[in-house]
């Protein structure tokens, strides 16, 4: 039973994560914190960006999650850091591997539909978006209306 309630805490995290990403996108990102994530959508040069902070800020609280349950002995903390990292794994691979490119020689295609939409739902907010202002501000959750067929 403790098992499935771990894996659970780990389900309903990394799926809250995306509503958690959405919110501080469009009101922090897109917001007052739009000079760390400027560069993201007007990028200079290759390599790191100020954007990266923000992955890097997740990954540190995601960290600190399962290390204080680990040495506190509290299970849903270190689950809930697990959940964490689950979505970051898959922030991580959609948003920096497959949309934008950023690992040199590594390629991965949008075959599914899925993955097709959520493409595009980016594309989109890449091409309307700017401080105070944006579209379609999920990483991993993207509607219906950004299928192939609502989309022409």
């Amino acid at each position: 039973m403790m098992i499935l309630l771990d894996v659970l805490v780990v389900a309903a995290v990394a799926v809250s994560m995306e509503f958690v990403a959405w919110f501080l996108h469009k009101y922090v990102m897109h917001g007052f914190l739009w000079i760390l994530h400027e560069d993201h959508h007007r990028p200079t040069h290759k390599g790191l960006q100020k954007n990266d902070l923000f992955a890097a800020f997740f990954s540190l609280a995601s960290f600190v999650l399962i290390g204080a349950g680990l040495l506190g002995r509290l299970q849903v903390l270190t689950f809930a850091g697990l959940g964490m990292a689950l979505y970051g794994v898959g922030y991580f691979l959609f948003h920096d591997v497959m949309f934008h490119r950023r690992i040199p020689g590594v390629r991965i295609k949008s075959g599914h539909w899925y993955l097709r939409r959520i493409v595009r739902a980016h594309s989109t907010h890449h091409q309307h978006s700017g401080k105070g202002q944006g579209v379609s501000f999920g990483f991993l959750y993207a509607g219906k209306a950004y299928d192939e067929e609502q989309a022409s």
